[in-house]
């Protein structure tokens, strides 16, 4: 199998490739219902945004998914992927009791990524994200596309849940 050189664009998930909107009800409750919240992924509408963004970097880029959720939702993941018709790509997710921050936990990947590849951009709707992205040399291109509720942003900075 031929490696592929090419540069590495990465795209986050909920918030910038799909709609999670419908499904933040169950984050707004105490305590948060996260199995609902996971088990819904499924039926996010495509963010058309994010998806023609990804669609025009894998014609010169690779394709992966950097995403908070937990590794047990990985084949709703990928099926909801190839419904998409976006990319196959590697996904590297959370493991599935890893509580700390999204920026700890995608800064850590990044930063392996980089050490073999080019990493052209990385296209996410967390704001600490992509802060902590730029910070260190990253091209970042910030998802606002999506609509994020109060109780995702605080969830996936305090709970390290997505």
């Amino acid at each position: 199998m031929t490696r592929d050189n090419r540069p590495l664009a990465v795209f986050d998930l909920d918030g910038t490739l799909s709609n999670s909107a419908h499904r933040q009800h169950f984050l707004e409750r105490s305590p948060r219902d996260w199995d609902a919240f996971f088990a819904a992924a499924p039926d996010d509408p495509p963010l058309p945004r994010g998806v023609t963004l990804c669609l025009a970097a894998a014609e010169e880029c690779e394709v992966l998914y950097l995403t908070g959720r937990p590794e047990r939702c990985r084949q709703d993941t990928v099926d909801w992927l190839a419904a998409q018709g976006l990319p196959e790509g590697r996904i590297h997710m959370r493991r599935n009791h890893d509580r700390r921050p999204a920026r700890h936990t995608k800064m850590d990947i990044l930063r392996r990524l980089a050490r073999d590849r080019e990493v052209r951009m990385l296209v996410d709707d967390d704001e600490l994200v992509c802060d902590a992205a730029e910070q260190a040399g990253f091209r970042v291109v910030r998802a606002r596309w999506g609509a994020a509720s109060q109780e995702l942003r605080d969830a996936q900075e305090k709970e390290g849940r997505t």
